[in-house]
């Protein structure tokens, strides 16, 4: 078995949702002790109880990615109960929209980018901090396909959110790199997670709205998206840097 984090701090927001889920347990089966962060106390909880069934070493924060003060205090967190952090992935985040620009309502638009953009920006800002301070660190963040690679219309929030962690991991990239902190995004095409369904859709009906979208016939697994999410947290990539990582089964080939 691979052990590529052992003796690694590694802090996984959205945890609670399938795809931080799934890359908080894909951590924790590689030897890290995982900080499982997420809005949702019970998904934190249930994800930090899947982990420690494994045979793995979690806890958990319930954290506010809009606020800095909770975003600080979350990593604060992880350093005080477990002596540093190493890694970070930054996974929160919302869909919102499906309305064309003129008639998009603000409030949602100002909670899309808080979460997925800002979000982003709040947990850099304190996590750099740290990393930069003590001998650095990896961040990966999560971007989408939709966005900077591809557009789609009545997605205007979502794709602007996602858009802009893109060119916010490779400017961050850029400041932090010196310093030892090394930063890269995934984009992922749909992954089969509760965001990827139309409300009221069944399995086959989004099957067969997705499949065509993507060249290779399907929605991806959300393991696979966790595979490239800790291949560039690990020492297997340490000459990646500034890269927005598209997964999308050939959808912006």
């Amino acid at each position: 078995m691979n052990a590529r984090f052992t003796d690694k701090v590694v802090l996984v927001t959205g945890a609670g949702g399938v795809l931080g889920r799934t890359a908080a347990l894909s951590f924790a089966k590689e030897g890290a002790t995982v900080v499982v962060a997420d809005v949702n106390k019970s998904g934190v909880d249930e994800t930090v109880k899947l982990i420690e069934a494994e045979g793995g070493k979690a806890s958990g924060v319930v954290v506010d990615v809009t606020s800095s003060e909770s975003v600080k205090a979350m990593v604060d967190t992880a350093v005080s109960r477990h002596g540093g952090l190493h890694v970070a992935f930054n996974n929160a985040g919302i869909l919102g929209g499906g309305t064309p620009v003129g008639e998009h309502d603000e409030d949602v638009w100002n909670k899309v980018l808080a979460v997925n953009l800002t979000g982003v920006f709040l947990a850099l800002k304190h996590e750099t901090a740290h990393m930069a301070a003590n001998g650095g660190g990896v961040i990966v963040n999560t971007a989408s396909n939709l966005g900077a690679h591809w557009r789609l219309a009545t997605m205007s929030a979502y794709s602007t959110s996602k858009a802009g962690v893109s060119f916010l991991t490779r400017t961050a990239a850029l400041e932090y790199i010196k310093q030892g902190v090394r930063i890269n995004s995934i984009s992922p095409g749909p992954i089969d997670t509760p965001m990827s369904y139309l409300p009221g859709e069944t399995r086959e009906q989004r099957d067969a709205r997705l499949a065509p979208t993507v060249p290779l016939g399907r929605v991806a697994d959300p393991q696979e998206v966790a595979n490239a999410v800790l291949w560039l947290a690990s020492e297997e990539s340490s000459y990646v840097v500034g890269h927005d990582h598209v997964i999308d089964g050939g959808a912006t080939a």
